[in-house]
Order: structure tokens, then sequence, then C-alpha cells
């Protein structure tokens, strides 16, 4: 059974920087997708960035395009979201999830995914 779990939320102001980590475990397909998503008070589950675990390619939304930077430690399974120049609408639950294979035409569609971790909360306020 597969497992991830967010670390690295906070409360920070607007233009400061924040690193987020995903450790993820147990996944056994032979090819998948590693997402960040986060969703805000009231609002739907928006996807935010994702890396291929197998090549390490990396995807975006315009929406932190410039801003924020995923990684991957291959060693220890671990997806970093580093956050720099936050905004106030980048605030809300940041969620790591698992993909089987690389859907291009799904990156940011939530039920494309199969497994979640529980999130961790960024609020980002002056």
């Amino acid at each position: 059974q597969a497992q991830l779990v967010e670390s690295g939320g906070d409360l920070v102001h607007p233009g400061d920087s924040l690193k987020l980590s995903c450790a993820v475990s147990g996944v056994t397909f032979p090819y998948y997708t590693i997402g960040w998503f986060r969703q805000a008070p009231g609002k739907e589950r928006e996807g935010v960035s994702c890396i291929a675990a197998h090549n390490g390619d990396k995807y975006y939304a315009d929406s932190v395009k410039g801003r924020f930077t995923i990684s991957r430690d291959k060693t220890s399974n671990t997806v970093s979201l580093q956050m720099n120049s936050v905004k106030p609408e980048d605030t809300g639950v940041y969620y790591c999830a698992v993909m089987r294979g690389v859907l291009l035409l799904r990156l940011w569609e939530p039920n494309a995914y199969s497994y979640w971790g529980q999130g961790t909360l960024v609020n980002v306020s002056s």
C-alpha cells in the first residue's frame, strides 16, 4: 500500500520562501507521476506542479511558474516543492499524490491520481 506523508507547511508572509516535502513509499507502479495539489477554503483542489518519477520531467501550473520548483531525491524518494515569493493566493492545504504513468492530458486532474497524502497547511498572510 502506497503511503505519502507531507510536511513543511507553515504561516509565512508574502514574499517569503517555504519548502514542502513529500515522503513517498510503497508505490509499485513501474512508471508514475508525483504531483502537488492545493486546496484553498471554499475552492476546488488545483494542480500546482508534478514530476515524472522515471525521468524527472517537471511540470508547473501557470500560477506558480518561475516561483515554485519541484525536485525529487531518488534515494529517499522524497519530492520537494520549493516555494519562493509566495503570495496570499498560495494559501491552502497542499497535498502530494501519485498517478500511475505520466498522463500528460490529465496532470492537473485530481481524479487521475490514485494515492494521496494527508496534506500540510500553508498560510500566506501579512
